[in-house]
């Protein structure tokens, strides 16, 4: 795991491994983001990656601006960047604190289709989805979201196509529960209306986030941000199963009280992989139905393979990973993606 800093602005870039491929991830922006937060992320696209026979390393990138200045300092950084973005050694997804505009400076310099750019939340959408339905039976599964967010309506609209009724959602300003379960199009009004504060317009009193958890649910997709599912969250879980919706959401000591209690975690850099579908090895085109159809297959298959895992799913997924890193990686990673 190497770290380049920056010279023209405050920001830096965690590559995982050592060796000479391309590195690939996101990038945030606040004013403080942490290497060892980035660090464990671009760990996760290492994963996620070798889950489906990929050879790409993870990436994972920052720049620390206050909102009134991050305009300057992310074309600052893109420019700095720009003859590895260029090159295509390395490729970085917008991620939080970034805004459209951030997105489409990104894009220019982007060779991956504009399938993956245009449906990316829509293809990992259907991805998540497909992961629930290996957890629970979909049809009737009662889900809970947590850290709904802008993407929220395109996974209420995966889950219910596939006959799951979405009885609750979290965002940061709290928690609804909806026990005759939320439709795709009132997610998505709410949502464009009211952004986080959603959950107040959705009828009746919103309760504090956290209490998600706790939620009537079979199923919890979770992921707002690393590590929200801890020890002490873990123990509040109802639910039968933890469907990451986003990286790294359940830490080390949760993952062991979470299996005590013979809740089921699946794997979030597998469930997380729809949008790696809309690009090809080859480099070739590939339609969005054909995308989606292929990351589906590919999710279940490998969540198939993991189920019976003595050590549960998600260590059995990173044993997996580390397999095939095995057979082109100089060393493997140290540590696994855990939040």
């Amino acid at each position: 795991m190497t770290t380049r800093k920056l010279s023209t602005t405050d920001a830096f870039v965690v590559l995982d491994l050592d060796d000479d491929v391309p590195a690939v991830g996101i990038v945030r922006s606040a004013p403080k983001v942490l290497v060892d937060g980035a660090s464990w992320l671009a760990r996760a696209q290492t994963y996620q990656f070798a889950s489906f026979g990929r050879r790409l390393r993870g990436a994972s990138a920052a720049v620390n601006a206050a909102p009134d200045l991050r305009d300057d300092a992310v074309a600052a950084f893109i420019d700095e960047l720009a003859p590895d973005l260029d090159a295509g050694t390395l490729l970085l997804e917008p991620a939080k604190g970034l805004s459209a505009e951030h997105a489409a400076a990104l894009r220019a310099h982007d060779p991956r289709p504009a399938s993956w750019w245009d449906q990316r939340d829509e293809l990992r959408a259907d991805g998540v989805a497909a992961a629930v339905g290996t957890a629970v039976p979909a049809e009737g599964c009662r889900v809970a979201i947590e850290g709904f967010d802008a993407a929220g309506p395109a996974l209420v609209r995966a889950l219910t196509a596939r006959g799951a009724v979405v009885v609750a959602v979290a965002t940061p300003s709290g928690t609804k529960e909806v026990p005759e379960g939320i439709s795709a199009e009132a997610a998505a009004e709410a949502w464009a209306a009211h952004g986080p504060g959603l959950v107040t317009e959705l009828g009746g009193d919103a309760s504090p986030p956290g209490s998600v958890f706790a939620a009537d649910a079979d199923v919890v997709v979770a992921g707002s941000k690393v590590g929200v599912i801890d020890h002490e969250v873990a123990a509040s879980v109802r639910a039968r199963a933890i469907v990451p919706g986003g990286a790294l959401p359940v830490t080390a000591k949760a993952l062991a009280v979470l299996r005590r209690a013979g809740v089921v975690v699946l794997p979030d850099f597998v469930t997380t992989a729809g949008a790696l579908f809309a690009w090809p090895v080859d480099g070739g085109e590939i339609t969005v139905d054909e995308a989606r159809a292929a990351a589906t297959t590919a999710i279940v298959e490998v969540l198939a393979e993991v189920a019976d895992h003595p050590s549960g799913p998600l260590l059995g997924a990173c044993e997996r990973a580390e397999a095939f890193l095995t057979t082109w990686a100089a060393d493997l990673p140290f540590g696994r993606p855990l939040g």
